[in-house]
């Protein structure tokens, strides 16, 4: 079955249920829930969080989800990393992750690299797409990764390692009600909370169609 790991009270699965048209399961990590058991899992999505990949004596659970993770793509079993799951992706390979680099905020437009626009997770997406973005950190491609997607903000937007495991730095799955969620975190992006709702509604059905071809990909490699 597909699992989707939510490491975030505030960071949820959003649209990515809506995109879906298989049974999954989702575990919410930071609440408790025992991780999946690898026999269990036909794919698996980690979604993002306001904690650093490195936070693990903050975040204990982090710990095992990294193995997790590892085992996961030693097993050749589809991964989908989105922000925080596409920096715990980096890190268990030896990648670097960084704090309040390449930070982004809002609706910015990523576009693929030539290996990107013959990746199968991004097939039928345009070579320019708009995205949403909220990341203080980011990663460093891993040594045997691949760079699919870059931005002139934040060069490392998107990358595979293997035939099925892709860390995604930009968020698909984001709503309005997501959005006001996370502009409330800070001073800084709270007085713009309306900026960043406002441009977002207009492109909210270009992102849907984006985030579902994304998930109905991911869904066709699984």
């Amino acid at each position: 079955m597909l699992h989707i790991i939510q490491n975030d009270p505030e960071v949820p699965p959003g649209t990515i249920g809506e995109h879906l048209t298989v049974p999954y399961v989702v575990c919410h990590l930071y609440n408790g829930c025992q991780l999946p058991r690898l026999a269990d899992i036909s794919a698996l999505i980690v979604l993002g969080g306001a904690m650093g990949a490195n936070d693990e004596q903050s975040h204990p659970f982090l710990a095992d989800l990294k193995k997790l993770i590892s085992t996961i793509v030693g097993s050749g079993i589809p991964y989908l990393g989105i922000c925080l799951g596409g920096q715990l992706l980096a890190a268990v390979l030896g990648a670097k992750v960084a704090s309040k680099r390449w930070e982004e905020r809002g609706n910015l437009d990523v576009s693929l690299t030539d290996e990107g626009g013959r990746d199968p997770l991004f097939s039928g997406i345009c070579r320019k797409f708009g995205t949403f973005q909220w990341h203080h950190d980011s990663f460093d491609i891993p040594e045997e990764g691949i760079l699919l997607a870059s931005s002139p903000a934040c060069p490392n937007q998107a990358f595979r390692v293997g035939e099925s495991a892709w860390g995604l730095q930009f968020h698909p799955e984001v709503t309005e009600r997501i959005i006001r969620d996370w502009c409330a975190w800070e001073h800084s992006t709270s007085v713009k909370t309306e900026e960043f709702v406002t441009a977002f509604s207009r492109a909210a059905d270009a992102y849907r169609a984006t985030a579902r071809r994304l998930l109905q990909n991911f869904l066709q490699i699984s």
